[in-house]
Order: C-alpha cells, then sequence, then structure tokens
C-alpha cells in the first residue's frame, strides 16, 4: 500500500490518507459521548428555612439566633440519560459560565435515571448523618440528648455535608464566645463531611463559586485538595478559604470573625 502512495502525485496521495481520518472524526461527531454539561445551580442558607421549614431544628439543646447566611453551593448538570454529541460540546467547551464534565463524574455509573436519584438522596440521608455526628462530636453533646433534623428539599448527594455541620455549630454554639461564627457574612462553601469531621472533594467548584457569588456570599470554604479548580473561574469579590476538617473550617471563620488573616488557596 505505501510502494502504491508513494507513486501517486502528493495532493492524491493525501486525499487518500485523510479519507480514513475524516471517517472517524464523522463517527466521532454523531456518535453519543459520556459527558454532561453544568452550570451554576442553586444555593440555600442552612440557617434559614426551606419551603416554610427550618433547614436545621435542633431539640435538646438551647438554640441561638443567628445573623448571617451560610449559603450550600449546587451545579445544574444535564441529566444521567441524557446524550451529547462532538460539536454539541463544542458550544459549550470554552463557555466560563458551563463546565462539560464526564458524566461519572456528576452521576454514578449504570441504573435508571429513577436509581440513580434514590442514590443520590441516600447519599444526601447519609450527609446528613455524618453532619449530625461531627458537629455534636465537635461541640461535645452527648447525640442520646441531642437530636438534629435537617430539612433540605429537591438536593441530592454529599457535597452539603460540611455547611450543614458549621449550620449546627452556629445554631448551638456560634463562635464559641457569644457571637455567630458567620459574623454576621454570608459564607457559601462546599464540601462532604464524615462523622469524625474530615471534609472531601466534591466536584463542580469552579461552578460553585459563581453561584456563591451570584447570590452574594464573599467567603467560600473549599476543600483544599479543589483549590486549583476553584481558582480557575474565581468571580471578582469571594475570598477562598481551604480546609481539610470541620475544626479547620471553625478556626477559619473564627480568625475572620477576629479581623486575622487565613489560609488562602
Amino acid at each position: 500500500m505505501l510502494s502504491r502512495l508513494t507513486r501517486l502525485p502528493r495532493p492524491t496521495a493525501l486525499a487518500v490518507c485523510a479519507a480514513p481520518v475524516l471517517a472517524l472524526f464523522a463517527v466521532a461527531a454523531l456518535a453519543p459521548l459520556p459527558f454532561v454539561v453544568a452550570v451554576p445551580g442553586p444555593t440555600a442558607d442552612v440557617l434559614g428555612s426551606d419551603q416554610g421549614k427550618p433547614v436545621i431544628t435542633v431539640t435538646g439543646a438551647p438554640v441561638r439566633e443567628t445573623k448571617g447566611q451560610l449559603r450550600m453551593t449546587t451545579i445544574r448538570a444535564t441529566g444521567p440519560s441524557s446524550t451529547m454529541r462532538l460539536h454539541e460540546l463544542v458550544d459549550h467547551w470554552f463557555r466560563s459560565d458551563e463546565a462539560v464534565m464526564p458524566r461519572e463524574s456528576v452521576y454514578p455509573s449504570g441504573g435508571s435515571d429513577k436509581e440513580i436519584e434514590e442514590h443520590n438522596l441516600e447519599e444526601m440521608n447519609q450527609s446528613q448523618s455524618a453532619a449530625e455526628a461531627a458537629a455534636l462530636g465537635f461541640l461535645h453533646k452527648d447525640p442520646k440528648s441531642v437530636k438534629v433534623d435537617l430539612n433540605l428539599a429537591d438536593v441530592g448527594g454529599p457535597s452539603a455535608g460540611l455547611l450543614f455541620t458549621l449550620g449546627i455549630v452556629d445554631k448551638i454554639d456560634g463562635d464559641g464566645s457569644g457571637g455567630d461564627l458567620t459574623g454576621g457574612r454570608s459564607i457559601a462553601g462546599t464540601g462532604t463531611i464524615s462523622a469524625d469531621g474530615k471534609v472531601g472533594a466534591v466536584g463542580g467548584v469552579g461552578l460553585k463559586t459563581q453561584a456563591a457569588r451570584r447570590d452574594g456570599a464573599t467567603v467560600f470554604l473549599v476543600p483544599k485538595a479543589e483549590c486549583s479548580d476553584a481558582k480557575s473561574e474565581l468571580p471578582a469579590g469571594l475570598q477562598l478559604v481551604p480546609v481539610t476538617s470541620l475544626t479547620d473550617a471553625v478556626n477559619a471563620l473564627r480568625a475572620l470573625n477576629r479581623g486575622e488573616g487565613v489560609p488562602a488557596c
């Protein structure tokens, strides 16, 4: 084959070589690809109410009146069974307010849309249980005596864990010195939480910072492992504070209230 190509005029040889490559691109352009398009989603103040009910209800311990906000952040993505083709993804790839993400980074693999929704709700329930355990452990409260009910509709997944935990701490103890943990600010953030207070990465933080600033936040708590992603499209006026644990987050907010320096990405 190669010897035959060398005997052809150069333009003809190039055309022959290019044909299978072009065919490959044509197939790729038409084939559905395992990606989703995500945009900044809604945020919610865990110190406030959702659908007429407090997001955080504590029984068995005195509860403080709080000022400021602790806003959990979300992304919105095309559905798990939706299909995207190459030309569609290119339209979204270079937009700063959108992100093209591997489907498995947003949705668990396998299962129907309903099964995935149920999985995400189960992760949210587990996250809420971990948030209660982490907060009460941090505050040295007996979980047999103090109960926490968390209510936030239409949100799935574990990424609100850190903000739920901080909300419980603020409701019960504030900053530990009689003031608000928020210092009256609008604080936003994201991150999973474990029962022993470790903060984990979640994905989509570049979009979540945009959602946070859109809704008035001035400080964003980010899992330390995701600092570079958070900085990539950081909106003006939003301060990033990296954390690896609940203790990190509480100490950083207390330092902000005292006008002291805090870690930065």
